[in-house]
C-alpha cells in the first residue's frame, strides 16, 4: 500500500521581498589535500555533508528550495515545505545540505530517487523516506543581507535563530579547533560523510566563487579494467568501467573518467586489442546478453540513465586483463563515490585476479545521529 501523498503548502508564486531573491549561487570551495595544508588563517570547520546544496528562501507564508544550479528543489522535497515554514524565522535566506538520514548513515543513493517527475512517486518516498535539512550559513534575516559580513557574525545569528530547531531541521555542527576536526574527518566518513569544510572565520559570503576549503578522503585501489564507455561527443574513450573481485564475482565499482580530448583517442587505441573476443566468458556475461539483445531489439545497448533521459549507458566489454590504479574517495554501498575516482596509471605488474575488494579501506561505522549532535 503506498504511503500518503505529503500535505500540500504554499510555494513561491509570487516574488519574493527578501534582500536577496532566488536564484542565489551558492559559495563554492577549494580542495586541499588535508587540514595541514590549508592557508595561514582562522577558520570554523563543519562536517561536509553528502546530499543536496540547497538554499532556502523563505518569506512568511512563501517557501523555495534552491539548488546549486538555480533550479528549484521545492517540488521534489514536499516533505520538507510545513517543518521549515514552521521553526524557519519569518523571512530569511540559508544556505544548507538537503540529506537521507538511514538508520545508521547517510543514504545518497535513495536521496537520488528523490528527483523523478512522477509526483506520485515523490510524495510516496516522502512519506517512506523522508529528508533532513541541515543549516550552515544565513545568507539574509528579516531585511539585511548578511553576506557582506563575516562567518563568525553570520553563524552566531544562525545560531539565535535555529535555537529551537527540531528534526528534520538541523543546525551543522562546527569548532574551531583543529584537533577536533581532524577527528571528525576520521570518524565521521563511517556515518556517510564526505569529509571537513573549512570556512575562514573573517570569510564574507561570495556567491559562486571558491572562497572556502574542503578536505576530502583521498585514496588509491588498482582494479580491473572490464569495458568502456564512449565519450558523449562520439570521440573517443569516455570511462572506464571498473571492478573488483570479490567471492569469485567481478563487482562493478565504479567508473575512471575526466580524459583530455586527447587522452580520450589514445586510449580508443591502447584498448583495442583487448575488445577481440572480449564477450566470451566475460564476467559480466549477463551485462554483455542484455546489451546484445537490446541491440538487436533496436533499442540502446546498456539503457537510459533513469536520472537523465537523453544519457546514453551503452558500453563496450573488454577481456578483463588490464589493471589500472585509481585514486577514489570513499565507498558507498559498495562503490566508489561518484564523481571523484580519477585514473592514475596502467598496472602491468598486477594480476587482475588479486584486484580483490579486500584492499579497499572501510571506515568504522558511526551513527549519523552523532554528527547531528543527537
Amino acid at each position: 500500500m503506498l504511503a500518503a501523498a505529503a500535505p500540500t503548502v504554499p510555494y513561491a508564486a509570487a516574488p519574493m521581498a527578501l534582500p536577496l531573491n532566488p536564484p542565489v549561487k551558492p559559495m563554492l570551495a577549494k580542495a586541499v589535500a588535508g587540514i595541514d595544508q590549508l592557508p595561514d588563517g582562522a577558520y570554523a570547520f563543519e562536517p561536509k555533508w553528502d546530499g543536496f546544496r540547497c538554499i532556502v528562501f523563505k518569506d512568511n507564508d512563501q517557501i523555495e528550495l534552491g539548488s546549486r544550479n538555480e533550479r528549484p528543489l521545492t517540488r521534489y522535497f514536499p516533505e520538507l515545505l510545513p517543518p521549515l515554514l514552521a521553526q524557519l524565522p519569518d523571512r530569511c535566506v540559508v544556505d544548507g545540505e538537503i540529506v537521507l538520514v538511514g538508520p545508521e548513515r547517510l543514504e545518497f543513493d535513495q536521496l537520488q530517487q528523490r528527483i523523478h517527475p512522477a509526483e506520485s512517486r515523490i510524495n510516496r518516498l516522502a512519506a517512506e523516506t523522508p529528508a533532513s535539512f541541515v543549516a550552515f550559513d544565513l545568507l539574509a534575516l528579516g531585511d539585511k543581507d548578511l553576506t557582506g559580513q563575516p562567518f563568525f557574525r553570520r553563524r552566531a545569528q544562525l545560531e539565535e535563530a535555529l535555537a529551537g530547531a527540531s528534526a528534520p531541521l538541523h543546525l551543522t555542527r562546527t569548532t574551531t579547533d583543529r584537533e577536533v576536526a581532524e577527528d571528525w574527518f576520521q570518524r565521521f566518513e563511517g556515518a556517510g560523510l564526505d569529509g571537513v569544510m573549512a570556512k575562514p572565520t573573517d570569510g564574507l559570503y561570495v556567491s559562486d566563487k571558491r572562497v572556502q576549503f574542503k578536505v576530502k578522503h583521498q585514496r588509491t585501489a588498482d582494479c580491473v579494467v572490464a569495458g568502456y564507455r564512449v565519450h558523449k561527443s562520439g570521440d573517443g574513450i569516455g570511462s572506464l568501467l571498473l571492478g573488483l573481485w570479490s567471492d569469485g564475482e567481478l563487482r562493478h565499482v565504479g567508473v575512471a573518467a575526466s580524459f583530455t580530448a586527447k587522452r580520450r583517442v589514445e586510449l580508443t587505441d591502447e584498448l583495442a586489442p583487448y575488445e577481440v573476443d572480449a564477450t566470451t566468458g566475460h564476467p559480466w556475461q549477463e551485462w554483455v546478453e542484455h546489451m546484445e539483445s537490446a541491440s538487436e531489439a533496436g533499442k540502446v545497448a546498456g539503457g537510459l540513465s533513469r536520472w537523465n533521459a537523453g544519457k546514453d549507458l551503452s558500453w563496450h566489454p573488454l577481456r578483463a586483463e588490464l589493471v589500472c590504479e585509481v585514486k577514489y574517495g570513499g565507498v558507498l554501498d559498495g562503490r566508489f563515490r561518484p564523481g571523484v575516482t580519477q585514473f592514475l596509471r596502467w598496472r602491468p605488474d598486477r594480476e587482475p585476479a588479486s584486484c580483490t575488494f579486500d584492499q579497499l579501506e572501510l571506515p568504522p561505522p558511526v551513527q549519523v545521529g552523532e554528527v547531528l549532535g543527537a
